[in-house]
């Protein structure tokens, strides 16, 4: 079960959670060019091994095990799973 990141990252991006995961599975990072441009920061389903230690990084509480994310945010889900089909 892989985490998501939702609405609470768009326009803040903080990128204390890309610091500190082991597997390199939030982009865009500062050195992404689509860094600027991207609404949020997003985690790739297929690297997250679900650690967590994203979670307590993130200082908008963005992130969530999948099965957590609150119903109102279930759509990200999809949008952080579309962000990386379209980077491959």
């Amino acid at each position: 079960m892989p985490h998501v990141i939702t609405e609470p990252c768009i326009g803040t991006k903080d990128t204390s959670c890309v610091d500190v995961c082991p597997v390199d599975c939030i982009h865009p990072t500062k050195d992404d060019k689509d860094h600027g441009t991207a609404d949020q920061l997003y985690i790739d389903p297929d690297t997250c091994i679900d650690c967590g230690l994203c979670v307590d990084e993130c200082p908008v509480k963005a992130i969530f095990p999948e099965d957590d994310v609150p119903s109102e945010w279930h759509k990200y889900i999809q949008i952080n799973l579309e962000y990386f089909k379209s980077q491959k």
